[in-house]
């Protein structure tokens, strides 16, 4: 049998990771356009606009820096926040506009934690979707929690983030 190799980390025997293993990588895109959108604020560096062209899955923008976000508009295809070099969007040529954007980390951050919120509690057998308050059966109760002015909770991305979103909202 093989024997595992530990080592010490803060005092507490821990198995070694491989230098292999990569970090998952994670489209944002989606959620940064709805985030950006709600938020009244693309956090916008530079506009372009002409015609550009999409090839390969990417498109020909030598203004935009390697990791860097940008935002489409006016393809029929593409439009919304993507990240460069993109390599999912879909060929064609369009006569629109390409902002380059400079998102801060610590809206990244909130896009990936909205993200997950997202993929937990609006799956489709999530209770938070259900569209009752309270039920009760057989000697059993439950009701959710209220929070907004009507009485039932803010069960979006929206209300669930809304203080930590305010400081980055734009009010135009």
């Amino acid at each position: 049998m093989d024997e595992v190799q530990n080592t010490e980390i803060n005092g507490t025997n821990a198995p070694e990771t491989p230098a292999t293993v990569e970090a998952e990588v994670i489209d944002l895109g989606p959620t940064l356009t709805e985030l950006c959108q709600d938020l009244k604020n693309w956090f916008v560096r530079e506009r372009y606009s002409g015609t550009f062209t999409i090839s390969d899955g990417n498109i020909t923008a030598d203004f935009l820096a390697e990791g860097q976000y940008f935002r489409i508009m006016g393809s029929i295809f593409s439009d919304g926040v993507h990240q460069y070099p993109a390599t999912d969007l879909s060929s064609e040529t369009f006569t629109g506009s390409v902002w380059a954007l400079a998102i801060p980390k610590p809206v990244l951050s909130l896009a990936e934690e909205i993200r997950a919120w997202r993929v937990k509690y609006e799956a489709p057998d999530s209770a938070a979707l259900s569209p009752f308050q309270s039920e009760s059966f057989g000697g059993y109760s439950y009701s959710k929690g209220g929070g907004s002015a009507g009485g039932g909770a803010d069960a979006s991305w929206q209300g669930v983030f809304r203080s930590r979103l305010n400081i980055w909202r734009k009010l135009i």
